[in-house]
């Protein structure tokens, strides 16, 4: 996990990904296959995690899509990419 959070720092702060409201991530433009690997990992990864809160604190798994989506943007450092209002922008 730690090799995937170091490869998804650089992504982000190259701006090759960025998060988005549905709690997951997406390329910023075209995708080169390293990109697509990293996106589908993490991702996956979010999505047991997301299915185990949803499943503890009895709530749609939707719900905590949303509400992760929402934090990452939130967290999102100065200079990354967020996906807001159909559209990719540059915090």
């Amino acid at each position: 996990f730690a090799a995937w959070s170091l490869g998804l720092a650089e992504a982000k702060s190259k701006g090759l990904v960025g998060e988005t409201p549905s709690g997951y991530l997406r390329a910023v433009g075209s995708q080169s296959g390293e990109v697509s690997q990293l996106v589908s990992r993490i991702n996956a990864e979010r999505k047991k995690v997301y299915q185990d809160i949803a499943a503890k604190r009895g709530t749609s798994l939707k719900n905590v899509e949303a509400l992760a989506g929402k934090k990452a943007i939130d967290k999102s450092g100065a200079g990354e990419f967020v996906f807001v209002g159909g559209s990719w922008r540059k915090k």
